[in-house]
């Protein structure tokens, strides 16, 4: 499911992308003037390219340092498009420090809501990595990553989270 640009964005200016390696593969990133507009994981071979954008630049230097220091914090300007409730569940997940998880169900608690509107707000993050939907997971196993419960997706989650030092059970 791509989770790049998506039609709630206006179309007024050329829109740029990278692709950068790293050790989950490679993560296509997506700008339009001066804002992030979202991140895809990459399932096909296609080759990387040199960010050509200041922005772009940054994006792909600070993914690289949190593959190599997961406590690395991101400073990027990115366009959220979703309802006021998805932004909300957006900003809660950034509050989950590295190496740390919270239930769809607690952090749904915490915002007054319900684990399945949470998992659907995690759904639509256009910005996996940069706001962490896979510090959430469900109260048996992992729950699913980016859309998906199953399959490479989920190898992924895992790999984030052993990467930010999360035992899994």
């Amino acid at each position: 499911m791509p989770r790049g640009p998506t039609a709630k964005m206006a179309y007024s200016e050329v829109q740029e992308t990278a692709l950068i390696a790293t050790p989950l593969g490679r993560l296509r990133l997506f700008a339009r003037g001066e804002v992030l507009t979202g991140i895809d994981f990459e399932m096909d071979f296609a080759p990387e390219g040199i960010p050509e954008s200041p922005l772009l630049k940054a994006a792909a230097c600070q993914l690289l340092s949190y593959f190599e220091n997961p406590r690395t914090r991101f400073c990027l300007p990115l366009q959220l498009a979703g309802t006021e409730y998805e932004r909300r569940v957006w900003m809660a997940l950034t509050e989950i420090p590295p190496g740390q998880t919270e239930t769809y169900g607690s952090l749904a608690r915490r915002l007054g809501s319900g684990a399945r509107a949470v998992a659907a707000a995690c759904r639509t993050n256009a910005f996996p990595i940069l706001i962490p939907c896979h510090r959430v997971i469900a109260v048996q196993g992992l729950g699913g990553y980016c859309g998906r419960t199953s399959g490479p997706m989920l190898d992924i989650k895992c790999w984030l989270l052993k990467h930010e030092g999360r035992p899994l059970d």
